[in-house]
């Protein structure tokens, strides 16, 4: 067996951790499995993940900023999408995750669907804002 042995490289390293810890999070994870599906604005993402557009903007900036996920502006509406090597990523996550559990792929020879894309077509429906009564003057 040729096992080459890469030189450690710190500022590569310090990289890959930055889009490790970006996919870590499982509201970002299901994110970017979407987006490796199709292109989406922030409105329909939001959805997805039963979040407020707030919320799920400042997780596709961590993304975007991790280089993970690329955008365009379409009159008003900014569109999302991530590319196949970010599949790759979260498919190799995924079979790593299942290796260590001690499960295989499915009898298809393709990997088993992520529990985030389960979850995803039972996503939560958005969340409503609570409106709070004035304080009872004394």
């Amino acid at each position: 067996m040729n096992a080459q042995v890469m030189s450690w490289d710190s500022a590569g390293a310090d990289r890959a951790v930055a889009v490790l810890k970006a996919v870590a999070d499982p509201s970002r994870y299901r994110l970017l499995w979407a987006l490796t599906q199709q292109e989406l604005p922030v409105s329909a993402l939001a959805e997805l993940l039963g979040a407020h557009v707030a919320a799920t903007s400042q997780h596709l900036a961590k993304l975007r900023a991790a280089g993970l996920v690329d955008s365009r502006r379409e009159g008003t509406r900014i569109y999302y999408r991530a590319g196949e090597r970010v599949r790759s990523l979260l498919e190799e996550a995924t079979l790593v995750a299942n290796d260590v559990r001690g499960e295989g792929g499915g009898s298809d020879g393709a990997p088993p669907e992520p529990a985030a894309v389960t979850r995803e077509r039972t996503a939560r429906p958005a969340r409503t804002a609570r409106i709070r009564r004035p304080a009872a003057e004394h």
